[in-house]
């Protein structure tokens, strides 16, 4: 078991970073920074020394007023919608390049928000949020109806055509894990299908969203197609998806908010997409090279302090391997030992709020008391911040609450099993449904597990590989709809036909 260390003080925050942390506390509604209705204000902590470092704007009800408004408008008149497909790219590539050029500030604001480590930003969350606006921009002209030949009716008697037209006004909720990759991600396909949108961060992580609103206006969006608002979900967050003004919503986070979300935009009929939760397996077969799935394994459950919907938080290793694997994922963990996000070492960061760090510990004492050893970690490091020390846990069974609930946190539960029918059962009881991993040589395995699987996403032996161009969303409770590729950009569009009689 890992022995607890102290945390050493985060480092020193940067002139840029200061600059947008300390600035004053408001909205980005039709192109302006504009000061809230009232002064209710929200805290925003740095998770590697849980102090309060800034403070922003919780929208009130008059403020989401204006922000529907203004996005309604921007949309009604066709600012945005009508503009040449080329140009909404051009802009769209302006905000990238914008991105790209301010992507070390960025990456320290991630980290001093959210808590992952800077220099993991830098090379994942950053790059993947610019990838994925240069990616979707391309679509803008490429959306295109069909002529379909009529069926029942004469064909010179009759023409029949499809086009592709934008939803209209997209609310755009995104989580606290990957705050400013998931607003990217939300906003890129709405903004080439032609939508205007509300973005509504995270309360815990709004720092980039804010920042990423400075370069909405300097890429040159029109007034009112980008709108960002904070506050709180329960607030300001349900008063959007309630709007009756706001024709879709996508929402990034847990499964019960996406239930809550998909019951509240039912009055209205909204469009939805919902990213939810998982608990996804990682396989380990006996043919697997052991050191690399071992490797793997710990990356899968680890990386962002398992702050990821798609982290390999089951694992599954055949009994032949069963105590390399756990060996080998033991050796791994200290590389994971968590350090405050912007120190250079650092791999892994905190928690991202004491919430989180009590839930996590909190599953860990459950799991003590029925009955799993800690085979490492387990604990929590000395320091201030909200930090949890890499977990791996042993002898669970299926009813077990770490096993069969989302954790959210840098812990793995290990189980054995003996052939592959046994696997993909064990694999699939669960009501999530998002991704997993397979960690074979044999061809064969692999396309039998990815078949017999019900996951959205199947890796082999590779974990959380993502891509703008390949489609992302889960099964069963994980989630409606997919985001990412062509499948992407089709919930922000509607399909109407036009027959005519000739």
């Amino acid at each position: 078991m890992t022995q607890s260390a102290t945390i050493p003080a985060q480092p020193a925050y940067s002139e840029a970073a200061r600059k947008v942390i300390g600035r004053k506390p408001q909205l980005f509604i039709n192109g302006d920074w504009v000061d809230s209705s009232h002064d209710a204000l929200i805290e925003v902590e740095d998770p590697s020394s849980g102090k309060v470092i800034a403070h922003v704007v919780d929208a009130s009800g008059k403020d989401v007023e204006r922000a529907v408004a203004a996005a309604r408008s921007a949309f009604d008149d066709g600012r945005w919608s009508n503009m040449p497909p080329m140009e909404r790219e051009r802009i769209m590539i302006r905000l990238a390049d914008l991105l790209h050029d301010h992507a070390d500030e960025l990456a320290e604001l991630e980290a001093i928000d959210n808590g992952k480590p800077k220099g993991i930003a830098t090379v994942v969350d950053i790059p993947a949020a610019i990838s994925e606006i240069r990616y979707m921009a391309g679509w803008a002209g490429k959306l295109t109806g069909e002529t379909a030949a009529p069926y029942a009716m004469p064909g010179e008697q009759v023409f029949g055509y499809t086009v592709r037209e934008p939803v209209g006004v997209c609310v755009q909720i995104v989580p606290w894990n990957f705050p400013l990759l998931m607003a990217c991600q939300k906003i890129a396909p709405a903004l080439a299908a032609g939508c205007t949108l509300i973005l509504k961060p995270a309360e815990q992580t709004p720092l980039t969203a804010l920042r990423l609103a400075d370069l909405v206006a300097e890429a040159g969006f029109p007034a009112g197609v980008v709108n960002i608002l904070t506050g709180y979900g329960e607030t300001a967050g349900d008063l959007l998806v309630r709007h009756p003004d706001v024709d879709k919503v996508a929402f990034t986070g847990s499964t019960d908010v996406g239930k809550a979300i998909r019951r509240n935009a039912t009055d209205t009929m909204k469009r939805i997409t919902l990213e939810l939760g998982g608990k996804s397996p990682v396989i380990v077969m006996p043919d697997a090279d052991v050191k690399q799935a071992a490797k793997g394994a710990a990356s899968a459950i680890f990386f962002n302090s398992g702050q990821v919907c798609v982290a390999g938080s089951r694992l599954f290793a055949h009994r032949s391997i069963f105590d390399s694997v756990l060996e080998g994922i033991s050796t791994a963990a200290p590389r994971w030992t968590p350090r405050p996000a912007l120190d250079p070492a650092a791999q892994m960061g905190p928690l991202v709020s004491a919430e989180q760090l009590d839930r996590v510990m909190g599953y860990i004492a459950a799991g003590k008391r029925d009955g799993a050893s800690v085979v490492t970690g387990g604990d929590s490091p000395a320091g201030d911040g909200y930090f949890v020390n890499p977990t791996v846990l042993a002898d669970v069974n299926p009813q077990m609450s770490v096993v069969r609930e989302e954790i959210f946190g840098p812990v793995v539960v290990a189980q054995r099993f003996d052939d592959l029918d046994e696997v993909a059962k064990a694999a699939n009881d669960t009501a999530y449904g998002l991704g997993a991993g397979v960690w074979t040589r044999d061809l064969s395995t692999m396309h039998k597990l990815a078949s017999k699987i019900k996951a959205g996403t199947i890796w082999g032996n590779c974990h959380a590989a993502i891509d703008p161009a390949l489609p992302f969303g889960g099964y069963k409770q994980s989630g409606i709809g997919r985001e990412q590729g062509r499948q992407g950009i089709e919930p922000y569009l509607e399909t109407k036909t036009v027959i005519l009689q000739l």
